[in-house]
């Protein structure tokens, strides 16, 4: 929207600026953050106002609930903070005739309003559980495959080679052909990305600031991964794909990181406020969609790779226990496993978010060490 205000002083020195995307990159996660700690007070208090708090006797643990007893009503569904603050950020500084930011935006309400609706039913009083799984897996499927088919006509619409390629980190000229039947099966890889994406911060959501900076700093991995990608000159130097117009999602990475950190202000131990489903469903969905804008899904277990721990722990308990009827973790997710070992929640988050770091720093490199 600033882009089209300033386009009565085009030629000017102000209007050559604000072509930059690492500027309005920078400004998008300015104003985003600004926009989460000025409003936190009142959407807490709105929250509260409404009785809209956490219910921690969830039943899964008497243990976990007895830990966690300090939270009970606690406000919840604060994830509506980040999508205000990154729809905020878009708005100003995205270039809104870039059709993936537009997708980008869309796809922010889609999978938040998927979480909106679970946290509701939870809150509601009607499932303290929240919507049924079947249903709630039917409606992120539907949004999932929404973005998806808008990903594959968008690359094809931009004349992109090989649009239904994917590229395998640390490797030069090994790639995967998912052309099969017309793109279907590439089409299946990028449903299994973004639903895969946003349930692994769904599940990474349990302590205090854990999921929330953990995708902050995901998020601004990503927005140097696909700054780079949007830039014919770096793609050629760097051996991967060239993704045109997809550098303008830096912009929404950046606003996405600049969310996180401000809502983690009022998220951080002790939390006056949590993101529920609201909130871990839409970052996870637009991480997800950046990876494969970006041609780079396989490097999001990289970045994302505490996201990759939680869910794979409880992929393994709940394996482990079927099969054998014995759990490997005390138990699941794993954040849990270390707070049974006698860790205090700011240790798990605050190594967590170490691990992160590291994560993110080798999914960065993946660009250049091939």
């Amino acid at each position: 929207m600033l882009l089209w205000l300033l386009d009565f002083f085009r030629n000017t020195s102000l209007w050559n600026l604000f072509q930059y995307v690492t500027l309005r990159a920078a400004l998008a996660a300015t104003v985003a953050f600004l926009t989460a700690v000025l409003l936190g007070p009142r959407v807490i208090a709105y929250l509260r106002a409404k009785k809209i708090g956490e219910k921690v006797q969830k039943g899964d643990s008497a243990v976990l609930d007895q830990m966690h007893a300090g939270k009970a009503g606690t406000p919840t569904m604060g994830g509506l903070l980040i999508l205000i603050a990154i729809l905020a950020a878009i708005l100003l500084f995205g270039r809104l005739s870039n059709p993936y930011v537009v997708l980008a935006a869309l796809s922010t309400v889609g999978f938040s309003c998927v979480g909106l609706i679970d946290d509701w039913t939870k809150l509601s009083g009607r499932n303290k559980k929240g919507i049924p799984a079947r249903l709630k897996m039917a409606l992120l499927l539907a949004v999932a495959l929404a973005i998806a088919i808008a990903i594959v006509l968008l690359a094809k619409h931009a004349g992109e080679a090989t649009p239904y390629v994917v590229r395998l980190p640390f490797l030069k000229d090994v790639v995967l052909d998912l052309s099969w039947w017309h793109g279907s099966l590439y089409l299946v890889f990028c449903i299994l990305v973004l639903l895969g994406s946003s349930n692994a911060v769904n599940l990474t959501d349990g302590l205090d600031g854990l999921a929330t900076g953990c995708a902050a700093i995901a998020a601004a991995a990503f927005s140097v991964i696909i700054y780079v990608v949007g830039r014919k000159d770096t793609t050629e130097y760097l051996l991967i794909t060239y993704v045109p117009g997809s550098g303008e999602l830096a912009i929404v990475c950046a606003a996405l990181a600049g969310a996180c950190l401000g809502f983690l202000w009022f998220n951080s131990y002790p939390a006056q406020v949590f993101m529920g489903d609201t909130g871990s469903l839409l970052i996870g969905g637009l991480l997800g969609f950046v990876a494969v804008v970006a041609r780079q899904e396989l490097v999001l277990p990289i970045v994302g790779g505490v996201f990759v721990m939680e869910a794979a722990s409880v992929i393994l308990q709940v394996g482990s226990f079927k099969l054998t009827g014995k759990r490997i973790f005390r138990i699941a997710p794993i954040h849990h496993h270390f707070q049974f070992a006698g860790w205090h929640e700011v240790k798990v988050v605050s190594r967590f978010w170490i691990l992160a770091v590291i994560f993110a720093i080798a999914g960065v490199a993946t660009l250049k060490v091939r």
